[in-house]
């Protein structure tokens, strides 16, 4: 565990990607396994332990330290993890160099115990580590490192350290399972893992936003760029699986969709509900709020799946059959799409249209008259383009349309979690009824420079009205410009409506409370 703990300090003090790269290679070129499997794993988030939650951690802490103190430290330093790593009063000399105590056995031994017996065993592991060696084992078995290590860059450093190519090893990656013994042999010289007959995640081709830039009609194709989500269908020898955008199988949330999947390929799509009404620019689709009642479900019942029923509306073709078609053009792409989607069930999956615009002017205004409740802008794609994983400069664009905007008050504030966690950050903002109460109507953290963070923690402590627990409630007399991409009606909220990404585009300082938007503005804005 120790070596694993200071390849996380180092990882976390380093700004420069390609010292990330050096420190992670270095690591699994000299770790054995499982060990180098298991931290690869750990790195690219590909750890689960069932066994220990956030609140068991809390509840054994609660047991060993003074619980307020705990909360008012947790406050302050604003990582559980790190909050507990240095308050935790260790019984015993640290001797994280036992066996017992390797990361490969730690993670082998929770992942065996259940929720009753994990958090016992996890506190005498505690007993035994250092404070780095406790936050270390704290991060593994909460999930989420936070180290500045995206998935991906984890992936290069493997390749880096064994002399691969990323993009092969982000093809085999989704077939295999930590400690991933056949990804390290490969890596050592040994032939690279077989995934022929397995349904495995491919990664998606991904597109940059447009900004400024104008495209010729002649040589890029234009498609609705849809408010679901963006979905993976891969069938091999029979068995189907649905990919989210990040790898995750979610077939269990959505077995309509993966039941009716039954011809061999992999399809890149759109997730969507369908609605009550036909409308837009292709029809049949609600808004992401009907999609999100499903989305994360262990299980879905009968009548979730008929009151939200799912459909895919399909972008692109990766495979047919067992040939592999993204080496093809954009365009002979399309038309093998073409001819496999009539094999589907059209209740189930349609075909997402090419939007027909004579030049980008003529583009321009179908976006900008686009206001169905599905629809979030409009994505150009170079009808000459291979299907290339990650993010290709010059060959996919999306065109969000404009956002939607709204003067809301201030109502509540939460400090922020790591570097935010000494200022006041996440702010929840509400409009007026018609009797004149505010009712929250979002959430934002996001939208503002750090001198109006500043500004924006100062009148948080400054105007506080009220505390329950971490959440301040303010006086009621600032105005912000909120920014969202659309709104929908939400029987969970009170104000009953729920905005899709909101953030605070800019602070009103000059403008009264009592002139903020009204509720009924907001019921006008939903598609």
């Amino acid at each position: 565990m120790r070596r694993f703990a200071q390849l996380l300090d180092r990882l976390v003090y380093t700004r420069s990607r390609n010292a990330k790269l050096r420190l992670i290679a270095d690591y699994l070129r000299s770790t054995p396994d499982p060990d180098r499997g298991w931290t690869l794993a750990a790195l690219t988030g590909a750890v689960d332990i069932p066994g220990v939650k956030r609140a068991a951690v809390k509840a054994i802490v609660d047991e060993r330290v003074d619980p307020v103190l705990f909360r008012m430290s947790r406050d302050y330093v604003g990582d559980t993890a790190e909050t507990v790593s240095l308050i935790w009063p260790a019984r015993e000399t640290a001797d994280d160099e036992d066996d017992d105590l390797r990361i490969s056995t730690v993670i082998e031994r929770l992942m065996r115990l259940g929720r009753a017996d994990a958090p016992a065993a996890l506190a005498d592991m505690l007993d035994r580590l250092d404070p780095p060696g406790r936050y270390a084992l704290l991060k593994l078995a909460m999930g989420g490192l936070r180290v500045g290590v995206s998935a991906r860059l984890a992936k290069t450093a493997f390749a880096q350290a064994f002399d691969l190519d990323v993009e092969a090893v982000e093809e085999v990656w989704h077939g295999l399972r930590p400690p991933y013994p056949e990804l390290f042999a490969w890596g050592d010289g040994g032939d690279q893992p077989s995934i022929d007959d397995i349904p495995v995640f491919r990664p998606f081709m991904l597109a940059h936003p447009l900004g400024e830039t104008t495209v010729s009609m002649d040589e890029f194709a234009a498609e609705w760029k849809w408010d679901g989500i963006r979905v993976q269908l891969v069938n091999v020898a029979g068995e189907t699986r649905l990919f989210s955008r990040t790898g995750d199988d979610i077939s269990h949330s959505f077995p309509d969709i993966a039941d009716a999947f039954r011809e061999t390929g992999a399809l890149d799509g759109e997730l969507l509900v369908r609605g009550e009404k036909q409308g837009g620019a292709e029809g049949g689709a609600a808004s992401f709020n009907a999609l999100q009642q499903r989305l994360g479900r262990k299980t879905v019942s009968a009548k979730m799946q008929a009151e939200f029923p799912a459909f895919v509306r399909l972008y692109d073709i990766l495979f047919d059959g067992g040939e592999d078609l993204r080496a093809l053009s954009w365009t002979a792409r399309r038309e093998r799409l073409e001819a496999f989607v009539p094999r589907l069930p059209d209740d189930r999956f349609d075909l997402s249209s090419v939007i027909d615009a004579e030049n980008f002017g003529a583009l321009a205004a179908l976006r900008e008259s686009a206001r169905d409740a599905a629809i979030e802008g409009v994505m150009l794609k170079r009808r000459d383009s291979a299907y290339l994983a990650g993010r290709k400069t010059g060959l996919w664009y999306k065109w969000k349309r404009d956002p939607l905007t709204a003067d809301c008050v201030i109502m509540y504030a939460q400090r922020g979690s790591g570097k935010r966690s000494s200022f006041f950050s996440d702010y929840t903002f509400g409009c007026w009824t018609a009797g004149g109460e505010l009712h929250p109507v979002g959430k934002a953290y996001s939208g503002f420079s750090d001198e109006e963070l500043k500004w924006l923690d100062r009148f948080v402590r400054s105007n506080t009205v009220g505390r329950f627990g971490p959440v301040r409630e303010v006086d009621k007399i600032l105005v912000v410009e909120v920014a969202f991409d659309s709104i929908h009606e939400s029987k969970r909220h009170k104000s009953g409506l729920a905005m899709r990404f909101p953030r605070i585009s800019r602070l009103r300082r000059d403008k009264p409370a009592a002139e903020a938007d009204t509720i009924a503005t907001l019921q006008a804005m939903i598609d």
